[in-house]
């Protein structure tokens, strides 16, 4: 029996965020820096909407990282539809 190759998508957890463009690079720098943390993908440029992909049991972390840059990078969270 072929074992289905597992699906990443599923196991993921999501944040959904925007910020000034100019930020984004950089956001996606601080995040990206810490190993394993979370994946940051530009979800619409046009908005600057960012994405960020992460182990459910990270989501702690994740959120706290996020508040603590809030305001610096003038992030702001956007709701799941």
């Amino acid at each position: 029996m072929r074992k289905r190759p597992m699906d990443r998508r599923t196991r993921c957890a999501r944040s959904s965020s925007s910020c000034p463009r100019a930020r984004s690079y950089t956001i996606k720098a601080v995040i990206e820096s810490y190993d394993n943390l979370a994946t940051l993908r530009t979800e619409d440029p046009r908005r600057h909407r960012l994405k960020l992909y992460f182990a459910p049991e990270m989501a702690a972390e994740v959120n706290a990282l996020l508040d603590s840059l809030a305001g610096t990078f003038s992030i702001r969270r956007i709701s799941p539809a």
